[in-house]
């Protein structure tokens, strides 16, 4: 008996699964791939069935029968491409060669095994399980290369979080509202893509291998064959092993990084609940200080790098030598050596909050624990005696700041409070010299019935180091609108970050700047009683420091008393503001102990 849907005759092999009678759980997935990959395969043996019935359904693939199996098979060609990239694809960008894509992944062969044991359905989902967890793991790698490449170090997805929204925030800057929201929808669009198209992949991949079961049994085994000879023997390809285990080492980092990130939070909560200073009395604070104008200064980017660098060394040692000259010629005497940061790159805030709190402060959490604790910072100390008035100079912060209450400031002048008028020079919202002009104004050139304490912030020097302020005349610096023609005069981004040796050069002219501006206020403003103490905060981002450069920043106390520096006599520290290759080096949460302890009374804990 013949058996006809409409007018159409049902092919034999149709008519021979009908009279079987319903389908077996699962058969209908079968039927799927079988359908999805009729076109792979030329119209004859076990799937010619499948192929006729596609042509005899019309359709594109019945109308253009080689062109659908090209299709497919480049379709197929692809997911194994994409698969196989996100295998292998490493994590820091030195490591991204084509050697590092010709090798042998594991994973892939564990993972082909799995999916050839699974029935339909289970196959299904694990091929698309897998392969989402596989385009987050790239995800993830994407992010590493990009924290290695400016920080040094690898993407933390429990802490790292909110360090997004500041390169969201660099961009703009950088190049401009447009170009930073366009850039914010590409990576949007490009992680939906990057899991979505390699979930599709795998799951493409599984239907192949199950229909081909035989072949990818027989390629499975030898290439498991070939990967464990290559790992018993260690063979390498370009100085990567050919037996890789890539994505599963990363992932693994991954697990041990949100394990150790999570246990961080309550190791240290305990550790800054620790303080020698915490029962100190305050008559007993800083009494080696009394009467002095004390000055913290942070300079954007200053590292080691700055001051030994073949490239950036001469123009910021001659700012430095210049600078130790004219401050001796103004009665000043200096100290300096080398304070090692707990970040790279960037993370200001860090460094900061580690160098105020004596704690090493290396990620945000880290952050967020301290600055909200009641512990003591360097500057809350001064607060703490009562002989001090205190002030923070912030040109970098554009919004509420609640971590000033961390720092013992009476009052913080941001961006917004001290009256600037001239334009932005890239990140950078204020110039240096005017942020110390208008710390001249607003405090330290006004009479107050105590000495002053003042925490200031340089920003000239940040990334993306243009256009770089050029310094001018103290009494032209007014509202801060002369700095419209001085900005023009610069180069742009863009023009600095086509040649690595061009955006060194521009580094090191934006030291020597935020330099030149701290030395000469100190020249025509300092007095007597004037102390300051300036350090770098972190090194720049490896495409001017290396790859291998350290954490080390240099610092420097500077002071017209000579007791001051006196009591410090014995840190071991050379003279002037350059630290030399054999200076001494501290790791910067050991500065605030040591500072208290030299500068406080007998009773200062030791």
């Amino acid at each position: 008996m013949s058996l006809f849907t409409g007018s159409r005759r049902l092919p034999d092999a149709e008519k021979a699964a009908a009279e079987e009678g319903p389908a077996p759980d699962g058969a209908a997935t079968d039927r799927e791939d079988a359908a999805d990959g009729a076109a792979t395969d030329a119209p004859h043996g076990p799937d010619a069935a499948a192929a006729a019935a596609a042509a005899a359904a019309g359709g594109w693939r019945g109308r253009h029968p080689r062109a659908a199996r090209a299709a497919a098979r480049g379709t197929t060609a692809l997911a194994a491409v994409l698969v196989l990239a996100a295998l292998l694809l490493p994590d820091r960008l030195d490591r991204l060669t084509p050697g590092a894509f010709a090798r042998i992944p594991v994973e892939g062969i564990l993972g082909a095994a799995v999916l050839l044991l699974l029935p339909p359905r289970a196959r299904r989902a694990a091929a698309l399980l897998g392969g989402a967890v596989l385009g987050l793991l790239t995800v993830l790698d994407l992010l590493d290369m990009g924290f290695q490449s400016v920080l040094v170090r690898p993407f933390d997805p429990v802490l790292d979080w909110p360090l997004l929204g500041d390169g969201e925030d660099f961009l703009k800057d950088a190049v401009g509202r447009a170009g930073a929201i366009g850039a914010l929808v590409g990576a949007v669009l490009l992680v939906l893509a990057l899991v979505v198209l390699t979930a599709l992949a795998v799951l493409r991949l599984s239907r192949v291998t199950a229909r081909h079961s035989a072949a990818t049994t027989r390629t499975t085994l030898v290439l498991g064959t070939v990967w464990t000879t290559c790992a018993a023997l260690g063979l390498q390809l370009a100085g990567a092993p050919v037996a890789s285990v890539t994505a599963a080492r990363h992932l693994e980092a991954h697990a041990v990084q949100l394990r150790a990130s999570l246990a961080d939070e309550r190791e240290f909560a305990r550790e800054a609940a620790v303080d020698p200073f915490r029962g100190t009395p305050p008559d007993r604070l800083l009494t080696g200080l009394r009467g002095k104008d004390v000055i913290f200064a942070f300079i954007e980017s200053y590292g080691r790098t700055a001051v030994q660098d073949s490239l950036m060394a001469p123009q910021v040692d001659a700012a430095l030598a210049d600078g130790t000259r004219s401050l001796r010629a103004a009665g000043f005497s200096s100290r300096s050596a080398f304070l090692t940061s707990p970040t790279f790159g960037g993370g200001s805030w860090l460094a900061h909050s580690t160098f105020m709190s004596g704690l090493w402060v290396t990620n945000q959490q880290r952050y967020r624990t301290v600055t909200s604790s009641d512990r003591m910072s360097l500057t809350g100390a001064f607060r703490r005696t009562g002989a001090w008035r205190t002030v923070g100079i912030m040109p970098g912060v554009t919004r509420a700041w609640p971590e000033a209450s961390f720092y013992g400031l009476d009052h913080v002048y941001d961006s917004r409070r001290m009256g600037y008028r001239g334009p932005k020079f890239s990140w950078s919202p204020v110039p240096d010299q005017y942020s110390l002009t208008a710390f001249q104004r607003l405090e330290h050139g006004r009479p107050h019935d105590r000495p002053l304490m003042s925490e200031v912030i340089l920003t000239s020097s940040h990334t993306p180091w243009a256009p770089v302020p050029r310094t001018i005349g103290w009494d032209q610096v007014g509202d801060g609108s002369v700095y419209d023609a001085v900005r023009k005069e610069g180069s742009t981004p863009a023009e600095v970050w086509r040649s690595r040796t061009r955006v060194r050069t521009e580094y090191g002219r934006s030291i020597r700047y935020s330099v030149d501006s701290l030395v000469s206020f100190v020249e025509k403003y300092g007095t007597d009683d004037t102390v300051l103490v300036f350090l770098g905060d972190h090194q720049p981002a490896p495409v001017v420091s290396g790859d291998d450069a350290g954490h080390d920043v240099p610092v420097a106390i500077v002071a017209h008393d000579p007791k001051v520096l006196d009591r410090m006599s014995g840190w071991g520290w050379q003279d002037g503001l350059r630290p030399g290759p054999t200076a001494p080096v501290w790791r910067m949460d050991t500065f605030r102990d040591r500072f208290l302890r030299t500068y406080s009374g007998k009773a200062a804990p030791r």
